[in-house]
């Protein structure tokens, strides 16, 4: 019962993200708006105080104006869309406003081609903000689904060089199950040949094949014809040595890692307040040690200390055995640990693993020998990842949430299999836009 509250009060505050997100960007608006008039005016006797009197105003009347319009009912009921309709009637409501306060003096503008031109300033600075940021959402929102989709279609190579083979690889391209890559021939002569649109790659040997899917960064499975082109199915094959191999370039891991080093020393810097702050608070309640330092397997597969402000009590692991995080209603959390997870906030520390080269902003979530060695168990690919250098946060993570279960591992993999096959520094930033947006938005990992 307890859990399904919880679950109802995250639905809530995930779709009412985007109200307080339209508020502040309208608040914003009237702020750079006064700014400008401000520029172009006279100056203002008691400023500061007019600014404060004008942004409230504009806090308090554009959730009026949101409510008028509809669009917190729409929230609550999960329904909430942008909608330039009731963007207008919000924004309306908002202005009108602002013209009272100016006529009553309270706004600081008191001539009338001033008033005139912080409305119409407010009314496109506010409009502006709002629509390009909530386009820019929600084309990032579109990609994310798409880059979700392909990742879960296994990269797959059709056995054959036939017109049937070809057939057989459309059909198969069409269910939206597979990312069919091309064919695979046996005859030297149809090496790089097209084939109804289908590239063709010849395989000579073992050796070959391997070569093979290196270069293509990873090979899933590989489709075998059996009874033509309408059934789709055919058999596979999914060969646990083939693995998938990063793309990315020398000059793009060089730019990944320098800009890995710059903004995690300008972040060290900014949040030292917060981290000296963070450390008190899990010291107050529960003592020392404030920062847990746990074995990880990285880069190489070398063994890396990751560093987090402790968030479990001192004996959660007594009895030697490693156990999965199980969520707000562990028992093992101190009170101060469970707002720091709530928050992303016990993360911190991990700025320092970036700052060393131990670990990256983006890549995939390192994890203990203990539980590597299950993985394999299952899913021997598991290794591949350890080319890269694992990530504060990752792709997988925005999909998959927090791991507490080796289901969720197995399919965190896979998502990171993809990661690894595709990523480059625009797929990293989009990660890392997408992951401000969820800590925004309040959705949990």
């Amino acid at each position: 019962m307890h859990s399904m509250k919880n679950m109802q009060n995250k639905s809530l505050r995930s779709r009412m993200a985007p109200i307080f997100q339209d508020t502040l960007l309208s608040c914003l608006g009237s702020f750079f708006a006064f700014l400008l008039v401000r520029w172009v005016s006279e100056p203002i006797y008691a400023f500061s105080l007019h600014l404060i009197i004008y942004i409230g105003d504009a806090l308090v009347f554009t959730l009026l104006g949101l409510l008028i319009s509809g669009t917190f009912r729409r929230a609550r009921l999960g329904t909430y869309s942008f909608s330039s309709d009731r963007l207008f009637l919000t924004l309306l409501v908002k202005e009108i406003s602002i013209i009272v306060l100016m006529l009553t003096r309270l706004g600081g503008f008191t001539q009338p081609a001033h008033i005139m031109l912080v409305v119409i300033s407010d009314t496109l600075f506010s409009a502006m903000l709002i629509f390009i940021i909530r386009t820019a959402l929600i084309r990032m929102r579109e990609d994310a689904m798409e880059m979700k989709e392909l990742s879960f279609r296994p990269n797959t190579l059709v056995f054959g060089d036939d017109d049937n083979a070809a057939l057989f690889a459309e059909s198969a391209k069409q269910t939206g199950r597979y990312n069919i890559l091309g064919l695979l021939s046996r005859r030297p002569e149809m090496d790089k040949k097209i084939v109804h649109g289908f590239f063709v790659y010849y395989i000579a040997n073992d050796a070959a094949m391997e070569a093979l899917q290196w270069r293509l960064g990873g090979i899933d499975c590989i489709l075998f014809p059996k009874g033509g082109p309408d059934d789709p199915d055919g058999s596979s094959s999914t060969p646990d040595n083939i693995p998938a191999k990063s793309k990315i370039s020398a000059f793009e891991r060089f730019s990944k890692r320098a800009f890995d080093i710059v903004l995690s020393g300008v972040l060290l810097i900014v949040f030292s307040p917060l981290i000296l702050i963070c450390a008190l608070a899990v010291f107050l309640e529960d003592g020392s040690p404030v920062v847990y330092s746990q074995e990880r397997i990285g880069l190489g597969g070398h063994p890396f200390h990751i560093l987090k402000f402790r968030s479990m009590r001192r004996d959660a692991e007594a009895m030697g055995i490693p156990q999965l995080y199980a969520g707000d209603d562990d028992p093992r959390l101190t009170h101060v640990g469970k707002f720091l997870r709530e928050h992303h906030l016990d993360e911190l520390p991990q700025l320092w693993n970036v700052f060393r080269g131990d670990m990256s902003f983006i890549g995939y979530r390192p994890e203990r020998q203990f539980y590597i060695d299950r993985i394999m168990e299952k899913n021997p690919r598991y290794r591949y990842l350890y080319q890269i250098r694992p990530g504060v946060t990752s792709y997988a993570t925005l999909y998959n949430g927090y791991t507490d279960t080796l289901e969720k591992m197995l399919t965190r993999l896979d998502l990171d299999l993809y990661y690894l096959r595709n990523h480059s520094v625009w797929f990293d930033f989009r990660v890392l836009g997408l992951t401000f947006l969820s800590i925004v938005s309040g959705k949990k990992f």
